[in-house]
């Protein structure tokens, strides 16, 4: 049989059939002699041990399209990523913090400003200006009014998607509202099995009614930048890329040099500010970082 597999705990994989259900599965030990780790994400073939307990062993992995190191799952198509209109208020540093951690791994990005319901329409469409503006698809939606809902699930449809962002913006609201009822299969068996505890650390997939899944990952959510060079943060930031080659010195990297482009895109009112002063901070903060290691 082949399915993909939708969480992984202490060495089980719980395996979702489209039409036949979810199977407990063990890998096989060849994974181990050829140095393989099944991931979440991963498209398997298994055969199956025990109908009756639903139970299987994974026999080989397919190819996968895309690898992600943390938390590590593979064969991503999009990333969500979720903040709120109002309550919390947005931190556009952590949006942006995320953005480039996405961008690092050459995953196509929606935005979604949950709780439209509750925020301010001119400060709304401001944001929805600045990050339209550089080059991401950009929604609106509310689980109170039911705004943006549709589009959501349109763009969500049998793909796999994972889903990030700060506490409190409703993540498990919208989740709930796309969830099919076998996502609740998997909680099922880990606690028959014991196996149930702490898995928020683990990446896992959430089948959904209209086809695909959600990945519930809370290692996006993590502040840190993942391991990237300062030299290349710039390529980054989609709008930067427009002004590259422009700037007076090669390699410029936007800040202190002088005739840079970007910089007068930036008073010039072509690139947002609050974008600029976000690129400025990470920048520092991974020259720390180099600092640190040497």
């Amino acid at each position: 049989m082949q399915g993909k597999i939708i969480k992984g705990i202490a060495g089980f994989y719980y395996v979702d059939t489209v039409g036949s259900g979810i199977y407990e599965c063990k890998a096989r030990g060849l994974f181990r002699k050829e140095k393989k780790k099944p991931l979440v994400g991963d498209d398997v073939t298994f055969s199956v041990t025990d109908e009756t307990d639903r139970e299987g062993s994974i026999s080989a992995l397919l190819e996968r399209k895309n690898e992600l190191p943390r938390p590590m799952c593979a064969n991503i198509d999009q990333a969500l990523i979720l903040f709120a209109a109002k309550d919390p208020k947005i931190s556009f540093l952590l949006l942006d913090r995320m953005l480039v951690n996405m961008e690092q791994n050459d995953i196509p990005i929606i935005l979604c400003m949950n709780k439209a319901d509750l925020g301010e329409k001119a400060e709304m469409e401001r944001l929805r200006e600045i990050y339209s503006g550089c080059g991401y698809r950009v929604l609106l939606t509310s689980t109170v009014t039911g705004e943006g809902i549709e589009e959501l699930r349109g763009l969500l449809t049998d793909k796999t998607t994972v889903v990030t962002g700060p506490s409190g913006v409703g993540k498990s609201s919208l989740t709930n509202l796309m969830a099919d009822a076998a996502a609740m299969e998997v909680g099922t068996i880990s606690k028959k099995l014991a196996r149930g505890k702490n898995t928020t650390r683990h990446a896992e997939l959430i089948p959904l009614k209209m086809g695909g899944y959600l990945m519930d990952t809370p290692g996006f959510s993590a502040v840190d930048l993942l391991d990237i060079e300062k030299e290349r943060l710039r390529f980054h930031f989609p709008e930067m890329l427009p002004y590259e080659g422009k700037c007076r010195y090669n390699g410029c990297v936007h800040l202190a040099e002088p005739e840079c482009a970007v910089k007068k895109a930036v008073s010039d009112g072509e690139i947002d500010p609050v974008r600029y002063e976000d690129y400025s901070i990470l920048y520092e903060e991974l020259k720390e970082r180099e600092k640190r290691r040497y």
